[in-house]
């Protein structure tokens, strides 16, 4: 059942003092995060980036598993943007619409990359990923605080977002793109801590961050799980698999979801 069709956000909400000082302590924490990393040396892109532990090929696909095992990406993008497309939850739904388009059109940049992995080819596979990012950031940011957020942050921070991978390529520093995936993990975490929800299922999001973290791990060890797997799956083709995992907890989270009090 559709629990999230019938709800109504208020857009005029009146935040309380007691609210005002936990949106203080959020936007503490994501600029000193964001003045970190601009303090930081630049993170410039290795060469060794593009050499994946798995590169074999069948039928005419090289790279075969890091290519298909973004498929996931795809098949939730579509039906993400599909179910929220249907809600009647006002401008907080063009947030998750904006998600879920990011994470289908992960699937094609990310595919397009692993095809024939090289510097240009990874500004394809990045693009979308900042766009998926920053429609979370400011959908949980409405759902947690006011959905006044959505309807006036949504287009400037996946600007941003885009504008952190143009950057990136044309500078080969790495510290803006860094803090946009980083800003909505940390929006999770901290939202959860100093907001109350008016939704059941939160939790998911919770296994979501932490599918997402696992997923950053296998991607560091692209090799060394690539080995303990017998070369079944290597690394980076078991990232994809649980960053769909981490989408997919998402996806569930908003169909499962009901109604369970106001928020703050």
């Amino acid at each position: 059942m559709n629990t999230t069709e019938n709800i109504t956000r208020n857009t005029n909400l009146n935040l309380s003092p007691n609210s005002l000082w936990k949106i203080i302590v959020l936007l503490i924490l994501l600029l000193s995060s964001l003045a970190f990393f601009l303090n930081l040396e630049p993170i410039m892109q290795s060469s060794q980036y593009h050499l994946f532990a798995d590169s074999r090929q069948y039928t005419f696909i090289p790279n075969f598993f890091d290519v298909v095992t973004n498929l996931p990406f795809l098949l939730i993008g579509i039906y993400g943007f599909y179910y929220c497309r249907q809600s009647k939850q006002g401008s907080i739904d063009n947030a998750w619409m904006m998600m879920f388009l990011g994470i289908g059109l992960v699937s094609l940049g990310s595919a397009y990359y692993h095809w024939q992995p090289s510097y240009d080819a990874l500004f394809w596979d990045r693009l979308p990923m900042t766009v998926a990012f920053m429609g979370l950031f400011v959908a949980i940011l409405g759902e947690y605080i006011t959905d006044k957020i959505a309807s006036s942050l949504l287009l400037p921070t996946v600007i941003f977002g885009v504008c952190s991978v143009i950057y990136w390529y044309f500078s080969n520093d790495l510290r803006l793109y860094f803090w946009v995936q980083l800003a909505p993990l940390l929006t999770i975490s901290t939202v959860m801590l100093l907001f109350k929800s008016s939704y059941s299922h939160q939790w998911l999001l919770l296994l979501a961050l932490a599918f997402y973290l696992l997923a950053k791990i296998t991607e560091l060890y692209d090799v060394q799980v690539f080995q303990w797997t017998f070369e079944i799956l290597s690394g980076h083709s078991i990232k994809h698999l649980l960053a769909s995992a981490s989408c997919y907890c998402i996806l569930l989270m908003l169909k499962r979801r009901k109604v369970i009090g106001v928020a703050y």
